[in-house]
């Protein structure tokens, strides 16, 4: 496996792309069943299998990762060629992962407590693995507003 198994939840909501995924290995409800009462193991790797295609798909059309800490943000964005970085870090005792430390820094963006960074990284060979890693860690697939936002603000 390459990634993580989805899920119980996950696979729950992807109940019908699953029931494809199977019907395209010829595998019927019955048979489905029946694998997974009689050959776990055979059962396990189709779960692995899907999770797999999945994790590609949206990994694929990822084009935006945040990743937040009480006290730093990174925001990336993800071309094709590499991921650029743009890094948050409060030095004082705000927390950034509260209405109120977050409305604190859009308040206060040029005060000494606010450092940024900015940073481009070249992925592996595996330009998706990067971006699992990514979410392994605890970064979220977003639609980029605030990347976007902050990239126009210091640049």
């Amino acid at each position: 496996m390459k990634y993580s198994r989805l899920t119980k939840e996950q696979f729950n909501e992807l109940e019908q792309e699953f029931i494809n995924f199977l019907a395209t290995q010829s595998i019927t409800g019955d048979e489905w069943t029946n694998l997974k009462a009689n050959k776990p193991d055979l059962a396990e790797m189709e779960l692995d299998v899907f999770s797999d295609l999945i994790w590609e798909g949206v990994l694929n059309t990822a084009k935006y990762l945040e990743h937040l800490s009480p006290n730093q943000m990174h925001l990336f964005s993800l071309t094709d060629a590499h991921m650029k970085l743009i890094g948050v870090k409060l030095t004082n005792n705000k927390d950034l992962t509260t209405t109120k430390g977050y409305n604190w820094l859009r308040e206060n963006l040029m005060d000494d407590a606010v450092e940024f960074v900015q940073a481009t990284k070249d992925y592996s060979d595996d330009k998706n693995l990067d971006k699992f890693k990514l979410i392994q860690q605890g970064a979220v697939i977003t639609k980029g507003d605030l990347f976007n936002y902050f990239n126009k603000l210091i640049n």
